[in-house]
Formats: C-alpha cells, sequence, structure tokens
C-alpha cells in the first residue's frame, strides 16, 4: 500500500472519480488535450498509487520510492490529475495546466513536475528507460520497483520489443509494466496501424509474466496489480489493461475519434455532471 494511505482514505471508486474530475477541470483550463486517455487510465492510476506503489507525498525524491515512468508523454494531464489526488501536486496547480511558466506543461517534463520521473513525448522510450533503472536498482540492493505505463501505439516502436528482451533477460522482477490497450492513436485504430495480437503470447515467449484485463474494472485491475506484484519466480511482469477512451462521460466513449480532442465550454460542465451522475449511479 501507499505510505499515503489512511484508515479513512477514500475508496479506490472514489480515487478513480477523483482522478478523472481532477484531467477534466485541467482539460477545461486549455478547452482541449488528451482527456479521453486520463479518462480512460484513470481506474489503473488509482490502483497504482492507492493500491500498489510505496511513496512519500511530501518527499517526491525519497530514495525508497516506487518509481512510475510515464512513456506515453501526452498522457500528462492523466499522470498530474493522479499526482494531485496524492497530494504530491496542490491542487491549486491545476488552473495553471498548459501555461508558461506552469508545473504542468502539455507534455510531461521531469525538470518541472514533481513525481515525474522521465520526460516524454518521443514514444516509446520508457520501457527501455524503466529496464535501466530495474537494473540499477537491483545492483544497488534497493527493494524499489518500478512501474511504466505505454501505449498500445508504442508497440509499433522495436525500441519496446528490444527492451522487452532485455528485461526477460537480466530477470527484472522489480519491473512492472502497463499497456493501454485503447485501440486508437493519432492515425487511426491501432490494430489497423500495426497488428500486434496476440499480445499475451508475444509477452510470454519473450519471457514476461503476463496478466491482461478490464482496465475499467477496479477489482480486475486490483487483482492484476496483486497477481504481478505477488508472482514468485524471477522475471519482469506485464499487465495489459483493455480500455475505453472517455471512459467514465458517455458522450466522450461515444465519439469515433478521440485521440486528441477539442471540448466546447458548455460540454465541460456537461462532463463533470456525467462523471458525478454515474458515481452516483
Amino acid at each position: 500500500m501507499s505510505t499515503s494511505s489512511l484508515v479513512n482514505a477514500p475508496s479506490l471508486s472514489q480515487r478513480a472519480r477523483n482522478i478523472r474530475r481532477n484531467a477534466l477541470r485541467m482539460g477545461e483550463v486549455q478547452g482541449q488535450g488528451y482527456i479521453a486517455q486520463a479518462l480512460d487510465i484513470s481506474d489503473v492510476l488509482a490502483v497504482a498509487y492507492f493500491h500498489a506503489m510505496r511513496y512519500r507525498p511530501e518527499e517526491p525524491t525519497w530514495e525508497d520510492r516506487d518509481r512510475f515512468l510515464l512513456s506515453n508523454g501526452h498522457y500528462a494531464i492523466a499522470l498530474y490529475a493522479a499526482l494531485i489526488e496524492a497530494g504530491i501536486i496542490p491542487e491549486v496547480e491545476l488552473e495553471t495546466y498548459g501555461f508558461d511558466e506552469s508545473r504542468l506543461p502539455m507534455s510531461g517534463m521531469a525538470s518541472y513536475t514533481p513525481g515525474m520521473e522521465m520526460s516524454g513525448g518521443s514514444l516509446g522510450l520508457g520501457l527501455s528507460i524503466a529496464v535501466g533503472m530495474g537494473l540499477g536498482l537491483k545492483r544497488k540492493g534497493s527493494k524499489s520497483r518500478v512501474f511504466t505505463l505505454f501505449s498500445d501505439g508504442e508497440l509499433d516502436e522495436g525500441s519496446k520489443w528490444e527492451a522487452m528482451m532485455s528485461a526477460a533477460h537480466h530477470k527484472l522482477d522489480n519491473l512492472i509494466a502497463i499497456i493501454d490497450v485503447n485501440n486508437q492513436q493519432a492515425d487511426g485504430p491501432s490494430k489497423q496501424m500495426m497488428g500486434f495480437e496476440p499480445l499475451v503470447d508475444k509477452l510470454e515467449a519473450f519471457g514476461w509474466f503476463v496478466r491482461r484485463v478490464d482496465g475499467n474494472d477496479l477489482d480486475a485491475v486490483v487483482a492484476a496489480f496483486d497477481a504481478t506484484i505477488s508472482h514468485p519466480e524471477p522475471q519482469p511482469r506485464i499487465i495489459i489493461a483493455d480500455t475505453v477512451m472517455g471512459k467514465g462521460v458517455p458522450f466522450l466513449e461515444q465519439r469515433e475519434k478521440n485521440h486528441f480532442i477539442r471540448v466546447e465550454a458548455h460540454e465541460w460542465k456537461l462532463a463533470l455532471a456525467e462523471l458525478d451522475a454515474g458515481d452516483r449511479s
């Protein structure tokens, strides 16, 4: 459990809802962004930060923390939303999202943002960095884990598969990767851009311990994290999370193309209302 956990802490479902709400509020500041991805991955982030990871909100660079690397840097709004919910970033900074001099730029920058472990933008690099970080931690005798999130579109990159081989070769049992399979990227459906199935079979053949789940089912996501953390064999672990773009806001879920979206001013209030209505149902 996270070191931020308290006896009366909000439930995971409340955490996920708050992360979605934070992301929508930041999206409203700019009127656009990678909102649908933030909504689809909020359940995974809630489990990572409030069930699986060790960290100190007041000390983001604590040496014994678990690391979370955001390979898909355009998902920064999602991670900021989780970092705000975790108390690592003050909620008041939400209003500065995407502006000059903000610690919350539109693409993740490790030099600017507390809790951001790598700079993003160029896709396909996060797993390679995570492999190096995991190997370094093991050689130091650290018990810290390295978590890394990347998108299904990044499977198009050869560097991802080189990192897969490297992680298995070095038996990095402190590495837990998460793939967000939302089947959408800038140019169209991910599986049409570059077919990657059967993904479970491929990853197992590369020497990884694999769990595939509905990434918007909190109980399933918790079980997947628990299984990967407790797996006894000396091998890297990966969670394939099948998600729905815009999850929690029905009119965004139904959009055919929502890789990068612009939302009309009145629609932000509608999105927040639909999110709140879904939480009460």
